[in-house]
């Protein structure tokens, strides 16, 4: 609807004496709540202080001199000035959908810019589990959204292959680790090996400075720690491309903390140049008091580097490799403030791009009302959560369609697409708690659902064949519905956008789909007798569009049949 929305606008402009941009009138027209009252709504209350009438009036004056080809009625309602849209204008969204193809909803606005989004980053020896659903999922789908808004997007896998768990990693090892059971048991043996670190230290706290002392070692190049390490990494980067094939998610760069060991000595030299740098209890900080934040620390009482210093050292050299308009990272909320700290720091040290740091992020996620927590072994695994579903759903394939080919990848899309669908269809930034049950059911408002109707309109034209090219014949209020909800495409991808939040395009999924299959019971597309509504196919082809870009917005895929 933005192209009918600024028309529209930019017709009242020169009717409201002043007393609002067209920019201003088109961000003001809105859908009301009951379709019966038309297709836009513009409240006039916002115009009774220049233009020096009562609402009411102001909608009257405007209905009465109103006047757009595109527009096939205006009525005024109290303060309110409601418009019907002519099936003509609504008939040439459908043609221009089906002409576009692919490209429908796409924008310019990133066109020549640089987009850097760090996502996933999941910490080294330490497996999949649904906690990093979030960050992966919400930032695959922002690269998705930019991708298609004409951005050059870059692609992070900011690895955390280095820290003080490397320490306790290497410690723990050392203690009670067994080279034949690691290689076998890849992940899940690291993460024991932690986890008994944990528990082991609580009964003796010295294992915690030795800890530290294995990954100073690490930091200062020991032969065997290093070996060691890079073990760990490799086991965990062959358990990590495992998922990420499964989700279909490749990365441009998988230079994790490490590759920054030698690269953050130079900011450390800038900060104390500016004056920033204090010493305090022996540990070096940014005193950011001023800024009503806490002290974000640099360098520890030993020396030894923290998150800030190396996301600092990690920043300068993108903006150095890629020049980027805007670098994202999509973590949990709880890193909040670390973000506000450095992103501060670094406008202090006088990088004049700081204000292009972007931080986007996401609500916890819980098991039961228990959170997540690697070091206590609460969590549930991504593998087995995917590998329930596709379970599931081969199990309801074999049910309803037995002679289906491909079962198998069908089972994986689909079921891999229920888990992230039930993730993406709430904000992101809300708190939620998993529910298995939930988000592997089949029915209401689902992946599957969404999935299965753009299935349909793929069955439906393999039976009709292409759609003709010009407009269609609009016949009823359930194809007018359907048409009308294809026509807010491009405006959820520019919320969506805006808001970095891919819930936008989850819901509106959910409304295509919603209008698709009510069109899809009440107007027969193919007749008794054979004959084919040609003009209703060029609906489903439109629909079919829409509903293949969209979900693959939300990283889900679409499988032609199910």
């Amino acid at each position: 609807m933005l192209e009918i929305k600024k028309t529209i606008a930019e017709a009242l402009a020169l009717l409201t004496e002043g007393a609002a941009t067209a920019e201003e009138i088109a961000s003001l027209l809105e859908y009301p709540p009951d379709p019966a009252m038309g297709d836009l709504a513009l409240p006039c209350f916002r115009f009774a202080k220049a233009m020096r009438r009562p609402p009411a009036v102001i909608a009257s004056t405007l209905a009465e001199r109103f006047s757009l080809p595109a527009v096939k009625s205006v009525a005024a309602l109290g303060g309110y000035l409601n418009f019907t849209l002519a099936d003509a204008y609504l008939s040439e969204v459908v043609a221009k959908i089906n002409r576009e193809g692919d490209a429908y909803g796409r924008r310019e606005e990133g066109k020549g810019k640089t987009v850097v989004l760090d996502y996933s980053s999941p910490n080294v020896a330490k497996p999949f589990h649904i906690g990093h659903l979030g960050t992966t999922v919400i930032g695959h789908s922002l690269k998705k959204l930019h991708e298609f808004c004409g951005y050059t997007c870059v692609g992070i896998n900011y690895l955390g292959d280095w820290g003080t768990q490397f320490g306790k990693m290497i410690c723990a090892f050392r203690h009670w680790g067994d080279k034949a059971a690691v290689e076998a048991g890849g992940c899940d043996e690291l993460v024991k090996l932690y986890v008994r670190f944990h528990a082991e230290a609580e009964a003796n706290p010295a294992l915690n400075d030795e800890a530290r002392a294995e990954f100073h070692k690490l930091e200062q190049k020991d032969p065997d720690n290093i070996a060691l390490w890079q073990w760990f990494v490799q086991i965990s980067l062959e358990e990590y491309k495992k998922t990420y094939d499964l989700l279909g998610i490749e990365f441009d760069s998988y230079l994790g903390e490490s590759f920054y060991s030698d690269k953050m000595q130079e900011q450390i030299d800038i900060l104390r140049d500016k004056g920033l740098l204090k010493l305090d209890d022996g540990a070096s900080i940014v005193d950011l008091e001023a800024y009503h934040m806490p002290p974000c620390l640099i360098l520890k009482r030993d020396g030894s580097t923290l998150y800030p210093t190396r996301d600092i050292a990690a920043a300068v050299y993108r903006q150095r490799t890629y020049h980027f308009d805007k670098a994202i990272y999509v973590t949990s909320a709880g890193q909040s403030l670390h973000f506000a700290q450095w992103f501060k720091v670094v406008e202090l040290m006088g990088y004049d791009w700081y204000d292009r740091l972007v931080h986007v992020p996401y609500g916890t996620l819980s098991v039961g009302g228990a959170k997540l927590a690697t070091r206590t072994g609460n969590v549930i695994l991504l593998r087995d959560l995917f590998d329930a579903a596709i379970e599931k759903c081969l199990a309801v394939i074999n049910e309803k369609n037995p002679a289906l080919e491909n079962k198998e990848e069908t089972a994986k899309s689909v079921g891999v697409g229920a888990v992230l669908f039930y993730y993406l269809l709430n904000s992101r930034i809300k708190d939620s708690d998993f529910n298995m049950e939930d988000a592997l059911s089949f029915d209401g408002s689902t992946g599957p659902y969404a999935q299965y109707t753009y299935a349909r309109c793929c069955s439906i034209l393999e039976k009709t064949g292409e759609a003709d090219e010009g407009a269609p014949k609009l016949s009823s209020d359930t194809e007018r519905a359907l048409v009308k909800t294809l026509a807010r495409f491009p405006e959820a991808v520019g919320i969506a956008l805006r808001d970095y939040e891919p819930c936008v395009i989850t819901r509106y999924i959910l409304d295509v789909a919603a209008a698709f299959n009510k069109f899809y019971q009440d107007a027969r597309i193919i007749a008794p007798d054979g004959s084919i509504d040609r003009s209703r196919v060029k609906l489903v082809s439109a629909a079919k569009t829409v509903l293949g870009s969209a979900l693959s917005l939300i990283c889900l895929k679409t499988p032609a049949k199910i």
